[in-house]
C-alpha cells in the first residue's frame, strides 16, 4: 500500500505497471514552469517555455497533475476496478472507459478553454483533444481518480456513494494562479458505481453543460463545463422509473471546479470513525480553499464551519433570486466551497410557485423551491454532526450557535437580493413587506417569475403610475389581474421616490443588470435536447451564445421565443434523477 509519503510519480508508476498500463514519457517531467505541467522539456524552456503566458497553449504541450491530490492522502490499495465497499482513503485510482463507437464533439466553452485552461479555441479541432475529453486518452502527469464520499439522500443516510460515473482526471493551475480540478462525467464505472453503468446520457449532459455555464453568467457560484461529447454507444435508461426502458446515447461532460469535495466527503469519514483521515482532509481543504483561516489555528474547524454556513445561505438566496431549484439537495450534492454542483433534475420556475418541484422522482416534494433554505439548514446540521468528533465541548457549543444564525444570514441576503431586483436603494422598514406582497400577488396570479421582474425593470414609472401595461409585457399583464395590484404599485412607487439621488432611467438600467431576460427553462432545454437527439446541435450552440448574455435583449433569442410565454406543452415536462 502506498500512501502520502510515497512520491506521486513513483506511486503512479507502480500502480500503472501493476495494471498493465504504459507510463507516459512526460510523467514526472512536466514541472519546468514551477506552477503547472505545461512545459515538458528543456528545449521548450529555452524557446520561451510557457505559451500559456500568452493564454494559448498547444494541446500537445498541455498537461495535468494529480500530485496535489495524491500526496496528502492514502489511496485505495485495491487496483482492480470493481464495485466494493472502500475504507481508509479519499480516492480510488480508476481510469475512464472509452466509448466503443464514434465520438462527436458537440460543444465547447471558449471562455473555459481560453481563460481557465489556457488553451486556444482551435484545440477543439485536434484529435487528441477529442480523445482527452471523451476519456480515451490520459494526459501526462494525470492519475484518474474516483472520490469516495457518502451522504444523506432525501433525508436518510445512504452510506457509501462516491463518484459512480465520474473521473477526476487531474488538477490544472492556470496563468492566473487559479487551481482547477477537472472531472469527466459519464466516463464509465468506478468502485462507487453501485448498480449503475457509469454512463450519462445525452439529454442530461446537454442540461448540465448548458446550465453550469448559464449559472456562471448569472453570477451564481458554480462548477463550469468545458466540453460535451456524444457517442453512438447504447445506454439503457428507465427515465421515469416506470418500467419503460429506452435506448439512449452515451455522453460525457468535461467539467471543472476549484474543488469537488462536498459535505458527504466528511460525513463518510466521520461515520466510519476515520477521524485522522477526516482531520487531514479538513486541513487540506482549509489550506487550499480558505486562505483567511490559519491552518494551525486551534479554532480553524470552527471558522471553517462558520464560513460554510454563511456561504451556503448566500448560495441558496442566489438560487432563489433567479428562481432556480436544484432538485436533489442531498448532502452529497452540497459543495464545501458553496458552489452549485451536480446538475441533475434542476429547473427554473416559470410561474411563481413556492411548491415548484423540478424532480418528478421527489414524491414527498422535499426539494421544492420554497424548501431549499430549510434543506440547507438540514445539510449544515449534518455537516456539524460530522465535525463534532473533532471539536472540544466549547467549540461544539459555539458551532451550534453558528448554525442558529443561518436563518438570519439567509433572510438578510434574500432581502438584499430582492431589493436589488426591485431597484430599491437604502433601507426602509417596509421593504420586506413590499417584497412579500409582490410574491403573494405572483403566486395568486401564477405570474412568470423571471419575466415579472424583467418587465418591471423595463417599465417606466409613468406606465406603472397609470397602470398602463404594454401588451408585450405579458407577465405584468397577468400580475395586473390581481385586485390588489394597484395597491402594490402605489406602495412601490412611493418607495422608489425615497431612493436618494436616483432617477427612473438609472433605476431601470440598474434593474436590467440583475433581472435576466433569459434563463434555461426546462422547455428551452428540452427543445435543444430533442434536436440533439436527431444530431442537430444548432439550438445547443444558440443557447450557449444566448445564456452568456442573459441580461441583454438578443435578436436570435427573441426570434426563438425565449422571453415569450412558455408553450402549453411545457407544463407537461418531466425531469427525473435518471441520467
Amino acid at each position: 500500500m502506498w500512501g502520502p509519503l510515497v512520491p506521486w510519480t513513483v506511486a503512479w508508476a507502480a500502480w500503472a505497471a501493476a495494471a498493465g498500463r504504459a507510463v507516459p514519457e512526460a510523467a514526472g517531467a512536466s514541472r519546468a514552469c514551477g506552477r503547472a505541467p505545461l512545459c515538458l522539456n528543456e528545449s521548450s524552456l529555452q524557446q520561451g517555455c510557457c505559451e500559456r503566458e500568452r493564454g494559448a497553449a498547444s494541446f500537445s504541450a498541455w498537461g495535468l497533475s494529480s500530485e496535489s491530490l495524491l500526496d496528502p492522502f492514502p489511496i485505495d490499495p485495491i487496483q482492480e476496478n470493481y464495485v466494493r465497499n472502500v475504507r481508509n482513503c479519499i480516492f480510488s485510482v480508476a481510469y475512464p472507459t472509452p466509448f466503443k463507437s464514434r465520438v462527436l464533439l458537440v460543444a465547447v466553452s471558449k471562455e473555459v478553454l481560453e481563460d481557465i485552461l489556457d488553451l486556444d479555441i482551435s484545440v477543439k479541432e485536434k484529435v487528441d483533444f477529442l480523445q482527452f475529453v471523451s476519456g480515451e486518452k490520459v494526459t501526462p502527469g494525470s492519475v484518474p481518480l474516483a472520490h469516495r464520499y457518502g451522504g444523506h439522500q432525501f433525508g436518510i443516510w445512504a452510506g457509501q456513494l462516491g463518484d459512480g460515473r465520474a473521473h477526476l482526471i487531474g488538477v490544472y493551475t492556470n496563468r492566473h494562479g487559479e487551481r482547477w480540478e477537472l472531472q469527466l462525467k459519464g466516463s464509465g464505472k468506478t468502485p462507487y458505481s453501485r448498480n449503475g453503468d457509469g454512463r450519462a446520457v445525452l439529454r442530461s449532459s446537454v442540461r448540465e453543460f448548458l446550465c453550469s455555464e448559464a449559472m456562471h453568467y448569472l453570477g451564481i457560484p458554480t462548477s463550469r463545463a468545458a466540453s460535451l461529447v456524444v457517442s453512438d454507444d447504447d445506454v439503457w435508461r428507465d427515465q421515469f422509473y416506470n418500467g419503460n426502458i429506452k435506448k439512449e446515447r452515451g455522453a460525457i461532460v468535461l467539467r471543472l471546479a476549484k474543488s469537488w469535495f462536498r459535505i458527504g466527503s466528511l460525513e463518510i469519514l466521520a461515520r466510519s470513525g476515520e477521524l485522522d483521515l477526516q482531520r487531514r482532509l479538513l486541513d487540506f481543504v482549509i489550506q487550499e480553499h480558505f486562505p483567511s483561516i490559519a491552518v494551525n489555528d486551534s479554532n480553524r474547524y470552527l471558522e471553517f464551519y462558520s464560513t460554510v454556513v454563511l456561504q451556503t445561505a448566500n448560495l441558496i438566496a442566489l438560487w432563489m433570486s433567479v428562481g432556480f431549484a436544484h432538485g436533489v439537495c442531498n448532502t452529497d450534492n452540497f459543495s464545501l466551497l458553496s458552489i452549485t454542483i451536480d446538475y441533475g433534475p434542476f429547473g427554473f420556475m416559470d410561474s411563481y410557485d413556492p411548491n415548484f418541484v423540478p424532480n418528478t422522482s421527489d414524491d414527498e416534494r422535499r426539494y421544492k423551491i420554497g424548501n431549499q433554505a430549510n434543506v440547507g439548514l438540514f445539510n449544515l446540521n449534518k455537516l456539524l454532526q460530522a465535525l463534532k468528533p473533532l471539536l472540544d465541548p466549547r467549540q461544539k457549543q459555539l458551532a451550534s450557535q453558528i448554525l442558529e444564525e443561518y436563518g438570519k444570514h439567509y433572510y438578510i441576503r434574500f432581502t438584499e437580493l430582492f431589493k436589488t431586483k426591485l431597484g430599491l436603494l437604502g433601507e426602509n422598514e417596509d421593504d420586506n413587506y413590499l417584497i412579500a406582497f409582490l410574491l403573494k400577488l405572483m403566486e395568486d396570479t401564477k405570474a412568470d417569475f423571471t419575466m415579472t421582474f424583467r418587465q418591471l425593470s423595463e417599465s417606466t414609472e409613468d406606465q406603472l403610475k397609470e397602470l398602463h401595461i404594454p401588451e408585450e409585457f405579458w407577465a405584468l399583464q397577468d400580475l395586473a389581474k390581481h385586485k390588489l395590484f394597484s395597491e402594490w404599485v402605489t406602495r412601490y412607487l412611493l418607495r422608489l421616490n425615497r431612493n436618494k439621488g436616483d432617477s427612473d432611467t438609472k433605476r431601470r438600467r440598474r434593474m436590467a443588470t440583475v433581472n435576466p431576460r433569459y434563463v434555461l427553462r426546462n422547455w428551452i432545454a428540452e427543445s435543444a435536447i430533442r434536436k440533439a437527439n436527431l444530431n442537430d446541435f444548432s439550438e445547443v450552440h444558440l443557447l450557449q451564445q444566448v445564456l452568456q448574455h442573459p441580461f441583454q435583449r438578443q435578436q436570435a433569442a427573441e426570434k426563438a421565443g425565449y422571453s415569450q410565454r412558455p408553450p402549453a406543452w411545457a407544463k407537461d415536462l418531466k425531469v427525473s434523477c435518471s441520467s
